[in-house]
């Protein structure tokens, strides 16, 4: 397993205890870093880079989604990138931060008649892909960035979550 350094931060009630949270994180973005470094060549610092993961509720991610991103609104994650780096390339030390809305996860889910844990590693491994460089502005982008993460929660052991789906993720 790729190692990452995560740092996790709780700021909710409802969401599991953080040692349980930093192991299925671990495995979450171990795997994700591990498919990215084997099959897709992206390269890793020597020092395992280090990722924050923040645990909120919808009032805080639509703060901060107004503040960053001018959409007065909760969401589902944010990806705070701590350096620019394209895909493909050397990130920094630092990956970033990751901030997921539980409510958001939780509703989400059951809408796409998914377990809370399945959805939840997409968001994570959606999330890590972007501090790596990602995005899906333009459907060029999303196409690349879908595919990597279909195949990175294939090797998980889950489905295609864009399979039958009008839901892609919102720019």
């Amino acid at each position: 397993m790729a190692e990452l350094d995560i740092q996790i931060s709780i700021e909710n009630i409802g969401w599991p205890e953080e040692e349980t949270l930093l192991a299925f994180c671990g495995r979450v973005l171990g795997a994700a870093a591990v498919y990215l470094r084997d099959s897709e060549k992206q390269p890793f610092p020597t020092m395992p880079p280090e990722v924050s993961l923040v645990f909120t509720d919808d009032a805080s991610i639509q703060d901060i989604n107004a503040e960053w991103r001018g959409k007065d609104k909760a969401t589902n994650v944010l990806s705070f990138p701590a350096f620019p780096v394209q895909p493909g390339k050397m990130p920094g030390p630092m990956l970033g931060d990751i901030i997921i809305a539980r409510e958001t996860v939780e509703r989400e889910a059951h809408e796409l008649e998914k377990s809370f844990d399945d959805h939840l590693t997409h968001l994570l491994v959606h999330g890590f892909l972007h501090l790596l460089g990602y995005d899906h502005m333009n459907s060029a982008e999303a196409e690349i960035m879908e595919g990597l993460e279909t195949r990175i929660l294939a090797q998980l052991g889950l489905s295609d979550p864009y399979e039958g789906q009008d839901l892609k993720m919102e720019p």
